[in-house]
């Protein structure tokens, strides 16, 4: 999610009510870095928290402060041990739930698993079993997961305003599936919109073991003289075509995560082919596993703008491209605005633009 708050919302940052206590998990010190600057505009202290590994692997919590009949929130990025993040989080709700919290928050920019969030042949909704767990251990008071759904929430104007010539940027949806992401973006932005659609075709390789290829029509009459079927021809992949213009113009392809980035590439070189002389990414969540730096350093894209939902100063290292966006703001306001019982739609319809 790339957020900018309304300038009206920075007087507003430290006006909290009493009886709020801001937790940090230990998963990584991004995590630390992330609520010291939310704790920072909120105008309160970081509430006082040991999380910490036994020798053992455990997960041991154990909060330092009251919490009774107070909203707690409590903040947690996701590492590369995404498990032991998972238990962090599930431990020090339960700790708060045990310690008679009023309310237990979980500030989650990226939660565990969303990209296991639909059901595959004999598999499981992994997202949603996570979900209910969250639930269950903060059950006796109120128990909210914040998950900022980038579709809904973008403003890529903290970046965009950096880029010169940025209203000759056309927004690009990298795939038909994600032209209504794109489209929203692009009305948001008053900007133009480029969809890619087809696949690349077939290598030779993938064809010499003759599976793509019709049966001869002479093995019809061995099976029996009677017997006809028609010629079977092969389904073909429409080939690779780029709705709208792009030429001579800023390519933004946007998404919700960035992973495995062999789909960027691949559009990046369509794009580049179609004249676009810059190409940017914009994703919420920069998981850039393997070697997804090394990968985009090499390729035709110009820079890649992910938030700091998730750490990625090691990916940052290796590949100057990657470019960071602080989302401590929205995420600070939202806080404020759930404990004090105040609108959020109010914060997502006033989200600034940069004109």
């Amino acid at each position: 999610m790339f957020c900018v708050a309304p300038p009206e919302l920075e007087t507003k940052m430290n006006i909290t009510k009493g009886g709020l206590v801001l937790f940090s998990a230990n998963s990584n010190s991004s995590c630390m870095e992330l609520s010291k600057k939310i704790a920072e505009r909120l105008g309160v202290e970081m509430g006082k928290v040991q999380v910490y590994q036994e020798p053992n692997r455990e997960t041991r919590v154990q909060i330092q402060e009251s919490v009774r009949g107070k909203d707690v929130f409590i903040i947690q990025t996701v590492s590369k041990d995404v498990n032991t993040t998972i238990m962090e989080l599930l431990i020090m709700v339960y700790a708060c739930k045990t310690s008679c919290a009023k309310s237990i928050i979980g500030v989650i920019p990226y939660f565990p698993y969303s990209k296991q969030c639909k059901m595959r042949k004999r598999g499981s909704i992994v997202s949603k079993l996570l979900a209910s767990m969250m639930c269950k251990a903060g059950k006796n008071g109120r128990y909210f997961i914040i998950i900022w759904v980038p579709e809904d929430f973008i403003s890529l104007t903290s970046r965009l305003s950096q880029i010169p010539d940025y209203r000759n940027a056309v927004i690009v949806a990298k795939s038909p599936a994600s032209a209504k992401r794109a489209q929203s973006f692009a009305e948001r932005l008053r900007l133009g919109i480029a969809v890619i659609h087809g696949e690349a075709q077939d290598a030779e390789s993938d064809l010499v073991d003759g599976r793509h290829s019709p049966p001869m029509v002479r093995s019809v009459a061995a099976i029996h003289p009677s017997l006809e079927i028609p010629m079977l021809i092969p389904k073909e992949k429409p080939p690779i075509t780029v709705v709208g213009d792009v030429g001579g113009r800023i390519a933004i392809i946007v998404d919700d995560i960035i992973d495995d980035v062999d789909s960027f590439l691949a559009a990046a070189e369509t794009l580049k082919e179609r004249g676009a002389y810059k190409i940017f990414v914009m994703a919420t969540h920069g998981l850039l596993s393997s070697d997804a730096p090394r990968l985009i350093e090499e390729s035709a894209i110009d820079e890649v703008v992910v938030t700091n939902t998730i750490p990625h100063e090691i990916q940052k290292l290796q590949c100057p491209k990657i470019k960071t966006v602080d989302i401590s703001m929205i995420l600070s306001e939202a806080i404020r605005r759930i404990h004090n019982g105040e609108s959020m739609s109010y914060l997502f319809r006033n989200i600034g633009l940069d004109d």
